[in-house]
C-alpha cells in the first residue's frame, strides 16, 4: 500500500511527529497487535486503546522491532525517536476505520457485504468457492467482522482483485454506521436473522434495524423473505428474497430428501442436489444461489458448483500430538491471509522452540504463482520457522533451495515416507486446501485416544476475563487461577493464552504444575498457592513465588534461599480473615514482622486473603468483616514493614459482587471457565467447555428387559438403548445415572438409564432420531455443569476438575 502522507493526514485527521516523513509512505503490513512478528520498518501500526490494554504501553517495543510508522493518541507515553514518523490523532480505532476508508475509496470493483445473526463466515466462504473461477476476489480472513477485523480485512484490496466479499457483525447499537462507511457494499447479503448474539439489542426489530445500515449505499440486498427484514431494508434499497416457503420470492427453494428444487421469478426452474440437508445449510445454499442467479450465472453452472460445497471449519484446533508434540489443525483452507492469522496463532500456542510448518499449494486471489511463494517465503522466515514441509507442484517448485524445506508432490507421498518418529517435542502448523486432505496428516499426528473429548472455546474464555476485565479500574492488576490442570479444561493451552492476553499472575496449586508451565514456555509470574517444603529449592530454580502462611513455612523457604543466595526473592503473604483454612491470624503478625525486619532474602510482592462467602448475600456483613480485618493487618505489616506491596483479596464472585473492594488486584477462577455464582453473572459469561462423545450403539429391548449394574432401571414396553463410551472413570459422576441425568442427542434429551459404568452409560433413545456415531453432549452450552451440579448437590468446580486426563482436550478460536 502506498499513499500520499500529506493527503492520509488530512483524511484520518492526523498531525505528523518525527522527522521521517517523505512524500509517499509505502506500508506492507497494517497491525494493531504488537506481540505479531510481522511487525517491520514496512507495518504501520495502530496503538489501540481498551478497557484493559493499551498500545501505546508497546510502542518503544515495537520501534526496537522496527517498525518507523505508528499511529498515537496519546502523545505523553512516546518518545520520539529517530526514524520513526508518529501519526497523532484523536482516537485510534477511530482514525483505523478512516485509514481503512482511505484505502477502500481507492477502488471501485463491486464488494459484497454479509451480515446476520449467524451464516456469516459460511456463506462467505461459500461464495468465494462459487465465484472464484469468474472473479479475482478478496476476502475476510477467518472471521474477522468486528470494529478492528473489518478494517483491517479491507486493507487486504489491492488492484489485481475486482470483487470484495466481507462479512460484518456488530454487538450493539452505533457500531453498524462506523463499519458501513469502512465496507461500503455494492450488494448485501443478509444471513439468518434469529435471537443469537442479542444482548447488545433492546429487541430482535433494533438488531435488524442497526444491521440494516450496512447496506445505505447498497444496490440490491439479497435474504429471506421476512417482513421485519423487508420492513428495514425495502426503504433504503432493493430487495432480491429467496423463500423455503413463499413462492412469490425472487427465488423459491422445496427440499425433497437431497434435491433442492429452485423456482427463479414464478417461471425458470431447475434442480440442485444437495451436498448438505440440514436446515442452517439449506438456508445459506438458498442464499448463495440467490446470489448466483443474480449475478446472471445459468442454472447448469449453479447446480455443478452447489453439488461442490463443502463443509466450513470455522476454527483453527490445538491438539495433542504423538511424541509429546502440538499440532495446531487449520487443514482445511490455504490462503494467503488466513496463514498469516494461522503463524501468528502457532507463536502464541508454541510450546517449544521448534516450530514445523505442514503446507499445501498456497493461493492468494489476483497474484501469480511467483509472486505467492516469494511473499511466503518472507512470511515463513519472518515467523522463524524451523522446518517447512511443503506438499503440492507448485510449493514443491518454489521452495526449491530452501534449506529449511521438505517438498512432496502430494499427500500420499508425504503419509508414505514420513512417520510419527520424525516429529519430537515440536509445535506443528497443519495447513493445507480442502483437495489435499490434510485431515489425514492430523489424525496421524494427533495422540490416539477414544472418542470422548472436552472442547475448549478460547473465544470464550477471552470473553469472560474480558467482562471482569471491564468491572475493575484500568490500574488493577489480575491473576489467574490455572491449578488443578486449569479447572480440568487443561492448563498449558490456557496459561498460553493468559500469557497473550497479559494477566499479571497465574496461579497453581502446587509446586509441579508451575514447574510444568515453566518447560511449556510460559514466563508470566506464577504464584504457587499451597507450596511444600521440599519443593522450595524446585521453586526457585524455576522462578516460581510462593505463599508464605506461616512463620514455620517462612523460616523454612528463608533457609533454602540463603543457601541460594537469593536476594529479595519474592514472596506472597497469607492472612487468615475468617476462612480458617491456612494464614497468618491478627496474633501472629507481630513475629511475621521481627523474622521479615531482619532479612533481605525475601520481598513482600503481595499481601492478600481470601473470601469464603462471597457468592452468598446472606453472608454480606461478614464477607465485609473479613475485608475490614484485611484491611487492617495489611496495613499493620505495610507500616511496620516500610513496604508497598500489591494487596487482593477478591476472587470470582467477589469481583462481581464486591467490585469496590479491587485493592490492588483480584483473582480470577471459576469465572474465567463460564461459570458464575449467580444468574446474572452467568448471564454475562461464555460457555468454555463441552464434553461431548459418540454413540457406540443402538440396541431395542424388550418390555421388563433390565439394562446395566444392578438391573436399576427397567423397560416398559420396547425400548431404543444407546452406549456411550464414557464413564465414572472419565469424571461423569456415578450419581448423575439411574434416571437422574441425561445427556443431549441431536438436541434432545435422552435420560441416563441404569448405573453409570466405569467406561460406558446407557440412554434411552427411544422417541429421538438418532443413530450409532451419532455426537452426545455430557454437558456444554444447553446442558450447563451448574444444572448438573445443582441436580446431584455438588458444584461446578467438582464436575470441572473431575474430567480424567484420558480425556483428549480440543483448544479452538472461532
Amino acid at each position: 500500500m502506498k499513499f500520499n502522507t500529506d493527503a492520509f493526514c488530512s483524511f484520518i485527521g492526523a498531525d505528523i511527529i518525527g522527522n521521517n516523513k517523505s512524500e509517499y509512505v509505502d506500508i506492507t503490513n497494517i497491525s494493531v497487535d504488537s506481540r505479531s512478528l510481522q511487525n517491520d520498518q514496512h507495518t504501520l501500526f495502530f496503538a489501540l486503546k481498551g478497557g484493559n490494554h493499551d498500545g501505546h504501553d508497546y510502542v518503544d517495543e515495537l520501534v526496537n522491532k522496527g517498525v518507523r510508522y505508528i499511529v498515537i493518541s496519546d502523545e505523553s507515553k512516546v518518545h520520539p525517536t529517530l526514524g520513526v514518523l508518529y501519526f497523532k490523532v484523536n482516537n485510534t480505532l477511530a482514525a483505523l476505520q478512516s485509514a481503512a476508508i482511505f484505502h477502500r475509496d481507492s477502488f471501485d470493483f463491486p464488494v459484497i457485504g454479509i451480515t446476520g445473526s449467524k451464516g456469516k463466515t459460511v456463506v462467505k466462504e461459500w461464495l468465494n468457492y462459487l465465484l472464484s473461477e469468474e472473479y479475482r476476489i478478496i476476502k475476510s480472513p477467518k472471521s474477522y467482522n468486528s470494529q478492528t477485523g473489518v478494517p483491517l480485512s479491507i486493507f487486504g484490496m489491492e488492484e489485481k482483485h475486482n470483487l470484495g466479499i466481507f462479512e460484518v457483525g456488530i454487538s450493539t447499537v452505533g457500531e453498524m454506521e462506523k463499519l458501513a462507511k469502512v465496507v461500503k457494499p455494492t450488494i448485501g447479503v443478509f444471513t439468518a436473522l434469529t435471537e443469537e448474539h442479542g444482548e447488545g439489542f433492546q429487541s430482535l426489530e433494533q438488531k435488524v434495524s442497526e444491521k440494516a445500515k450496512l447496506f445505505v449505499n447498497a444496490e440490491v440486498v439479497i435474504c429471506e423473505r421476512n417482513e421485519l427484514l423487508l420492513k428495514y431494508l425495502s426503504p433504503i434499497t432493493s430487495v432480491y428474497t429467496w423463500s423455503l416457503c413463499d413462492v412469490s420470492a425472487n427465488v423459491y427453494g422445496q427440499v425433497t430428501q437431497s434435491t433442492l428444487s429452485i423456482v427463479v421469478n414464478q417461471t425458470d426452474c431447475f434442480s440442485v442436489e444437495l451436498p448438505f440437508t440440514d436446515d442452517s445449510s439449506v438456508r445459506n445454499i438458498m442464499t448463495c444461489i440467490s446470489m448466483m442467479v443474480y449475478l446472471g450465472y445459468t442454472a447448469d453452472t449453479i447446480a455443478m458448483r452447489i453439488k461442490g460445497l463443502y463443509p466450513v471449519e470455522l476454527r483453527m484446533q490445538v491438539k495433542n500430538g504423538v511424541n509429546n508434540c502440538t499440532i495446531i489443525d487449520d487443514a482445511y483452507n490455504a490462503d494467503y491471509q488466513s496463514l498469516s492469522i494461522a503463524l501468528d496463532f502457532l507463536e502464541k500456542h508454541k510450546v517449544s522452540s521448534f516450530k514445523t510448518v505442514i503446507l499445501s499449494d498456497m493461493f492468494k486471489s489476483g497474484f501469480e504463482v511467483e509472486e505467492i511463494y516469494s511473499q511466503l517465503k518472507e512470511l515463513l522466515a519472518t515467523h522463524h520457522i524451523t522446518r517447512i514441509i511443503g506438499i503440492g507442484e507448485h510449493i514443491s517448485k518454489y521452495l526449491v533451495g530452501v534449506s529449511n524445506a521438505y517438498l512432496y508432490k502430494d499427500t500420499e507421498e508425504f503419509l508414505q515416507k514420513v512417520s510419527v518418529d520424525d516429529f519430537t517435542d515440536e509445535n506443528i502448523l497443519v495447513k493445507g486446501a480442502r483437495g489435499f486432505r490434510f485431515d489425514r496428516i492430523v489424525t496421524m499426528l494427533e495422540k490416539k485416544t477414544h472418542e470422548t473429548v472436552l472442547e475448549v472455546n478460547l473465544t470464550a474464555m477471552c470473553h469472560n476475563l474480558n467482562f471482569y476485565r471491564s468491572k475493575l479500574k484500568p490500574e488493577t492488576k489480575i491473576m489467574v487461577m490455572v491449578k488443578a490442570f486449569g479447572y480440568g479444561n487443561g492448563s498449558y493451552e490456557i496459561a498460553k493464552l493468559l500469557a497473550h492476553e497479559n494477566v499479571d499472575y497465574l496461579g497453581v496449586a502446587f509446586a509441579d504444575e508451575g514447574i510444568e508451565l515453566r518447560k511449556a514456555g510460559v514466563n508470566t509470574k506464577i504464584i504457587v498457592m499451597n507450596p511444600e517444603i521440599n519443593a522450595f529449592s524446585a521453586m526457585i530454580a524455576y522462578d516460581l513465588e510462593p505463599e508464605v502462611y506461616s512463620v514455620r513455612e517462612l523460616n523454612a523457604f528463608l533457609k533454602v534461599a540463603r543457601e541460594r543466595n537469593c536476594y529479595e526473592y519474592p514472596i506472597h503473604i497469607k492472612l487468615d480473615t475468617g476462612m480458617h483454612r491456612h494464614g497468618f491470624l491478627t496474633g501472629d503478625l507481630d513475629e511475621l514482622i521481627e523474622v521479615l525486619r531482619h532479612t533481605n532474602v525475601v520481598e513482600v510482592k503481595s499481601i492478600f486473603s481470601h473470601l469464603s462467602s462471597s457468592d452468598m448475600p446472606e453472608y454480606t456483613d461478614f464477607t465485609l468483616g473479613q475485608i475490614d480485618m484485611f484491611t487492617q493487618n495489611s496495613d499493620k505489616l505495610m507500616q511496620e514493614l516500610d513496604i508497598n506491596p500489591i494487596r487482593h483479596i477478591l476472587n470470582t464472585s467477589g469481583i462481581f459482587h464486591f467490585t469496590a473492594y479491587q485493592f490492588d488486584m483480584v483473582r480470577l477462577g471459576i469465572g474465567l471457565y463460564g461459570v458464575g455464582n449467580d444468574k446474572e453473572e452467568m448471564q454475562q459469561l461464555a460457555n468454555v467447555s463441552t464434553l461431548k462423545t459418540r454413540i457406540m450403539q443402538i440396541k431395542e429391548i424388550n418390555d421388563a428387559d433390565s439394562v446395566g449394574y444392578g438391573r436399576r432401571f427397567r423397560s416398559q414396553g420396547r425400548t431404543r438403548i444407546a452406549t456411550v463410551p464414557i464413564g465414572y472413570a472419565d469424571g461423569v459422576h456415578r450419581s448423575w445415572g439411574a434416571g437422574v441425568g441425561y445427556v443431549l442427542v441431536n438436541g434432545q434429551k435422552a435420560e441416563i438409564t441404569g448405573s453409570i459404568c466405569m467406561d460406558m452409560l446407557m440412554i434411552n433413545v427411544t422417541n429421538i432420531n438418532c443413530e450409532e456415531n451419532d455426537e452426545v453432549i455430557i454437558f456444554g452450552k444447553d446442558l450447563p455443569v451448574t444444572i448438573i451440579a445443582e441436580k446431584i448437590n455438588t458444584i461446578p468446580y467438582e464436575i470441572l476438575t473431575s474430567i480424567a486426563l484420558r480425556v483428549k482436550r480440543i483448544f479452538f478460536v472461532e
